[in-house]
């Protein structure tokens, strides 16, 4: 997907539909590493991975939220949609791919540059607009990213530093065609809000959009409970942000109020990296033989994926009730990805999802 800074309602669209892919390009790479923990081993950092999916999950409903209100159509069964890991995210980093692993001090060392803060970057640079490196993407090629650089003439793609920057960008492109527009921006049918009845979560809560105070303030949820704010550890919501939670596994110790970046000084987090199924990175179909249970099982559980998309897909266009099914069909997976994950394949490594979904 080629991003240019948003000037029109079809840009602002195409930024919320990356926003949508990218949100769900984090979730195999961290129910990967749920699930290869094997099972009553590192608890803590099980919770820690199963929280951050379902707030993923919120984040993605968010951006559906905001597409639908400025009168977009979300949809997770396009070609596409899913990454072929490993993968540039859709908001432009190259300076790392995405891949889905197992649990492990790499794993985690990934998960901080998918949730870093904006201030990572050198200041007063900000997007790059220059072509774009190719990486696959389920079963045909898509741009990857490029480095944040300074801005180009002659070229207009955008890509961002980070997650942070590039919901910046799109609340910019808010405010700009809003002061255009005015609530005329706002043009899609509330009923396709997915509200915080459908949805629950011990950190933030799902909003309906329905204006431009509520889209900034859903962009400002997503952006804050993974990042956290430029110098604070936690959201506003006092609740711990993606990246430091992630940290603490690092770090071996849990980050309480006052506590400065870098500098956890609450309990010890009990971490035994060695406690996992040692699943193969990046598995494909074509990694189990044709005929066999696994392959055969390995299919079935794409085809299960698939359908999680599809029910998520349902919700966004106009049934939310459906939401609260696909949700629970997400966690439901859990049995598929055990089938797999401890299957081993005679070389060292597990077998693990490959998430090569097509949609008939």
């Amino acid at each position: 997907m080629s991003l240019t800074k948003i000037t029109d309602k079809a840009g602002l669209h195409r930024h919320l539909e990356a926003a949508i892919q990218l949100e769900h390009a984090t979730i195999p790479p961290y129910l990967n590493a749920l699930y290869s923990i094997r099972p009553g081993a590192n608890t803590e950092a099980f919770h820690i991975l199963r929280a951050v999916a379902v707030e993923e999950m919120l984040h993605l409903t968010l951006a559906a939220n905001i597409l639908n209100a400025v009168g977009g159509t979300p949809d997770l069964t396009v070609p596409g949609f899913v990454p072929l890991y490993p993968a540039y995210l859709p908001d432009g980093e190259t300076d790392f791919q995405v891949d889905c692993q197992a649990f492990s001090r790499a794993a985690i060392e990934t998960f901080l540059k998918i949730e870093r803060p904006a201030e990572g970057a050198t200041p007063g640079v900000d997007t790059i607009h220059k072509g774009r490196k190719r990486a696959h993407h389920n079963g045909h090629k898509r741009h990857g990213t490029a480095v944040r650089a300074r801005h180009v003439p002659g070229h207009e793609e955008e890509h961002f530093y980070s997650i942070g920057e590039f919901y910046q960008a799109i609340e910019e492109g808010l405010e700009r065609l809003h002061a255009e527009m005015g609530d005329a921006l706002f043009s899609g049918d509330p009923a396709r809000q997915i509200g915080p009845e459908y949805y629950y979560s011990a950190g933030g809560g799902l909003m309906a959009v329905t204006d431009l105070a509520s889209a900034k303030a859903a962009i400002r949820l997503i952006s804050e409970q993974g990042e956290g704010v430029t110098d604070n550890i936690f959201d506003y919501e006092g609740e711990i942000a993606h990246y430091y939670r992630f940290e603490q596994l690092l770090l071996g110790r849990y980050y309480q109020k006052g506590d400065a970046r870098g500098r956890p000084t609450g309990r010890e987090v009990a971490v035994d990296w060695d406690a996992v199924f040692p699943i193969k990175a990046n598995a494909r179909l074509s990694d189990f033989p044709e005929g066999s249970a696994l392959r055969q099982g390995a299919e079935d559980f794409n085809r299960a994926y698939g359908d999680f998309l599809a029910l998520l897909t349902r919700a966004f266009q106009g049934e939310p009730a459906m939401f609260v099914e696909a949700v629970g069909g997400m966690f439901q997976l859990k049995e598929l990805y055990y089938q797999i994950m401890r299957q081993p394949l005679g070389d060292g490594t597990h077998a693990a999802p490959t998430y090569e979904i097509s949609h008939g």
